[in-house]
């Protein structure tokens, strides 16, 4: 088995579509309607082939609440890798991106903190 899809939880797909394409730099993948939403995958182009983020809409009330419980108790919905935590930072912060942690060295790795503007706290790693 392999991990091709993982999903991160938003409030407005097209919000999110914006600040994950533009402002992260990933690319879409796949946009097709589905039901009330979109089934709407994005990917990174550094990343492993055929590994996509879902941005998956919430439409059970248990969603909301538990988008909502992460991001109080401040844990990031998913983490991202970067090459060079600092620089990616910087870049990111120049495109608006609010950090709660800028990065920071914790043992082996250093990581940052920042909201995705879709009700999702956000990890970037460097080891």
């Amino acid at each position: 088995m392999k991990i091709i899809l993982t999903s991160a939880m938003v409030e407005d797909q097209q919000r999110a579509l914006e600040f994950y394409t533009n402002v992260l730099g990933f690319e879409k993948k796949t946009d097709i309607p589905a039901g009330g939403g979109r089934w709407l995958t994005v990917a990174s182009p550094e990343g492993a082939d055929g590994v996509e983020l879902v941005l998956e809409p919430m439409g059970l009330p248990a969603a909301k609440t538990y988008q909502k419980a992460l991001l109080e108790a401040g844990i990031p919905a998913t983490s991202f890798e970067s090459k060079d935590i600092h620089r990616e930072a910087e870049r990111l912060a120049k495109r608006g991106v609010v950090f709660r942690t800028k990065p920071t060295q914790m043992g082996p790795v250093t990581v940052a903190l920042f909201e995705d503007t879709c009700g999702n706290l956000l990890q970037m790693h460097q080891v």
